[in-house]
């Protein structure tokens, strides 16, 4: 079950992308380590991602949250079956979550994850 689509935005500045994307369009911090997130004050499963320039290599354009752990194994499996090239291992981050990062069939690294319970 697809939980919510995560756009990406480049954090050249994160303290002037924080005041952006809170002062002016009214989103609220959610955190801040190891990456700037922000979401709707309304709706928290609309949310920005402001990671530091160069932190993941090669950035995913837009994450794509499973909402389970064990789906996100089962779509690595699936992506593996299918060829499909996996840019960022299948890993358990430090922060919480399970992820791997997939190229799309046009090439848009995606990032597939689940927080852990």
């Amino acid at each position: 079950m697809i939980r919510r689509v995560v756009a990406y935005a480049d954090g050249d500045d994160l303290a002037a992308s924080r005041d952006f994307y809170v002062g002016v369009l009214g989103f609220q911090v959610a955190m801040e380590d190891p990456v700037l997130g922000v979401t709707s004050p309304t709706n928290p499963t609309a949310q920005v991602l402001v990671p530091p320039r160069g932190m993941e290599n090669p950035p995913p354009r837009f994450g794509v949250d499973l909402g389970d752990p064990d789906a996100v194994d089962a779509a690595h499996a699936e992506a593996v079956r299918r060829g499909l090239r996996v840019v960022y291992p299948l890993t358990t981050e430090p922060w919480g979550v399970r992820r791997f990062f997939v190229e799309d069939p046009s090439g848009t690294v995606v990032n597939v994850l689940a927080h852990l319970s």
